[in-house]
């Protein structure tokens, strides 16, 4: 593998150190600052806020200027909203700002990072690159949950968010030392900024004039509404398990999870393996229907033994990680070389805009199964952020 790939694995996993912090103090807050589920979700949802208000500006300028000087800025914002976070945040506003400005770092990072490597190497070496710098993300997030998992008992959820808050600083510099610098069309002390740079609709219409970048652009979005709730909740989830006569795990939760997210690593990239032989999109919506059939198991066994519990947890997180690699890969391949800047902007945009809608779903619809006293709330929260999988594959599979 290339050394620019292994570079931008590196930085991306430190960039993610802090992305599971509040979903492993989750419940901690919520006691302490006695918010409802639906207002925690709502905090989840303004990373994802943040990455949405910036991802289209950050992205569409990769076209015009060198990836890795916005990766520069996303991973200082990424830095300052964790700190902010642990260090200042009191009620949910606050909290809610920080994971804007992280979001908003992130926004920076993430789809620059791929645009850094894309930008690098021949197009006949980009699809495994790109498969494993996504699946990548899995690595970063279950790094997330064992560090903060295993620092939360010990030094409490500020320090925590506190200390994580280096990591996006070291991703920073490692960048900076090792990707070297590229000339593009235009230096960025001559671009001037416009609603153009901001919401490129023009170059929007032109990506989405293919069919295919379109098909997985929608995908995305719906894969990231389920993961990113499914990952915002299943620390919570698994304690609510906990509290109906299982015995005691032989690890902390956060820690279990983080082991989990890890195996979502390999079943990305093998994932894109297997689409290559079956065909992307027959593969991707086969995926997105054992997908929900997973996530509504799993929602049910919560008063079954661990293993019965753990067994689903796995699978689920097999299924949603499956086609990740694969609908980006897919995107990046077809869409065209001019535009390709705006098309990862766009894809990733729709696809955090499903990021931002899964956690305060998920909360709402347990915050309202709660209160019409449903016999298990968790059930409907899973099965609103997978309805939609269903629905995509199953439209594919009719059409067809």
């Amino acid at each position: 593998m290339k050394k620019i790939t292994l570079v931008m694995l590196a930085a991306q996993i430190l960039t993610l150190l802090g992305f599971a912090a509040y979903p492993v103090a989750l419940v901690a807050i919520q006691n302490e600052w006695a918010l409802n589920n639906f207002q925690s979700g709502l905090i989840a949802s303004s990373f994802f806020l943040g990455y949405v208000l910036v991802v289209p500006f950050a992205t569409t300028l990769t076209d015009r200027m060198d990836a890795k000087r916005i990766y520069m800025l996303g991973g200082f914002l990424t830095a300052l909203g964790v700190f902010c976070f642990g260090f200042l945040a009191r009620d949910y506003w606050q909290a809610s700002l920080c994971m804007v400005i992280n979001g908003a770092g992130f926004a920076a990072s993430y789809m620059p990072g791929l645009k850094i490597i894309s930008d690098r190497l021949d197009a006949s070496e980009l699809s495994r690159p790109i498969a494993f710098y996504t699946a990548f993300f899995g690595v970063g997030t279950g790094f997330s949950y064992l560090i903060a998992g295993s620092l939360l008992p010990i030094f409490g959820w500020r320090m925590v968010f506190i200390g994580i808050s280096m990591a996006p600083i070291l991703a920073l510099l490692l960048v900076y030392i090792s990707v070297e610098e590229i000339k593009r069309h235009a230096q960025a002390k001559n671009i001037q900024f416009t609603l153009a740079d901001v919401v490129p609709i023009v170059r929007w219409r032109e990506v989405l004039k293919n069919k295919q970048a379109s098909h997985y652009i929608l995908g995305y979005g719906i894969h990231c509404l389920e993961l990113f709730a499914s990952r915002n909740w299943i620390v919570a989830y698994l304690i609510f398990c906990s509290a109906h006569g299982q015995a005691e795990l032989p690890m902390a939760i956060p820690v279990l999870v983080g082991l989990i997210n890890f195996i979502g690593v390999p079943s990305s990239i093998l994932g894109n393996e297997m689409a290559h032989r079956v065909g992307r999109q027959k593969w991707i919506h086969g995926v997105m229907l054992l997908s929900f059939v997973s996530a509504i198991a799993l929602s049910l066994v919560y008063d079954q033994a661990w293993g019965v519990i753990v067994f689903f947890a796995i699978l689920h997180m097999v299924f949603i990680m499956a086609d990740s690699s694969t609908l980006t890969a897919g995107l990046v391949l077809s869409a065209k070389s001019e535009v390709k800047g705006a098309a990862m902007g766009l894809h990733s945009l729709v696809g955090f805009v499903g990021g931002l809608t899964g956690p305060a779903l998920f909360g709402f619809v347990l915050d309202a199964s709660q209160k019409m006293q449903l016999q298990n709330p968790w059930t409907y929260s899973y099965f609103s952020i997978v309805v939609l999988s269903f629905v995509f594959a199953l439209g594919h599979w009719l059409r067809r």
